[in-house]
């Protein structure tokens, strides 16, 4: 399986970093080792001092696709999700300058929270989901998928122009602003609605 993350799906997300509104999906990649063990702490690497949590909607697919048209993307997935996009940013910061990848920022061992999912036809309206991070109980996120710029299909659609989708593969759609760094012993918990869908500690 793989990871397909989304960048730049929030207006205000984008606002807080400084960053310019893209005129088309930012992808990335993380690999499967990025994904964190269930029940484990994530441990803040030792190359960053500056590591930032970004709560956000996953989306599962449920079968081989190519060339999916946005009329029919809602046929490849039936669960929602909620996860973590951990991000070194000051190495996110010095690759950007550089003109490099992101890779080394964002896809190293335990940058990527796969919390549960939900069965689609559980929600109303797939473009109206409320969710949220909690760091230390304290709310320090809050989105809804009518915010995000390209809504769930068509992140499908542009996605699998590049990449065929498989079955198990997990897209990361972006982050609200809010994001924040985290310090050792936090406890960040996620929630779609009022449902939590993860909880883990920082170490």
């Amino acid at each position: 399986m793989k990871i397909i993350c989304i960048g730049r799906n929030y207006a205000d997300h984008i606002s807080e970093l400084k960053s310019a509104i893209p005129t088309e999906p930012v992808i990335f990649l993380k690999p499967d080792t990025a994904i964190l063990l269930k029940k484990q702490p994530f441990f803040i690497p030792e190359f960053s001092n500056d590591v930032h949590h970004e709560v956000e909607l996953l989306v599962r697919i449920n079968k081989i696709g190519k060339h999916i048209d946005k009329k029919f993307a809602h046929k490849y997935y039936d669960e929602i999700g909620l996860g973590i996009d951990f991000t070194a940013r000051d190495l996110q910061a010095e690759l950007k300058e550089k003109g490099l990848p992101w890779e080394k920022a964002k896809a190293f061992d335990g940058a990527a929270v796969v919390g549960n999912f939900i069965k689609k036809e559980n929600f109303k309206d797939i473009n109206n989901i409320e969710f949220s991070l909690k760091s230390n109980g304290k709310t320090v996120q809050k989105g809804n998928s009518m915010l995000m710029i390209w809504k769930i299909d068509a992140l499908i659609e542009y996605i699998s122009k590049y990449f065929t989708l498989k079955i198990g593969d997990v897209i990361f759609t972006g982050t609200p602003a809010g994001v924040g760094r985290v310090e050792a012993n936090d406890i960040l918990t996620g929630f779609i609605g009022e449902t939590e869908m993860f909880s883990i500690k920082v170490k």
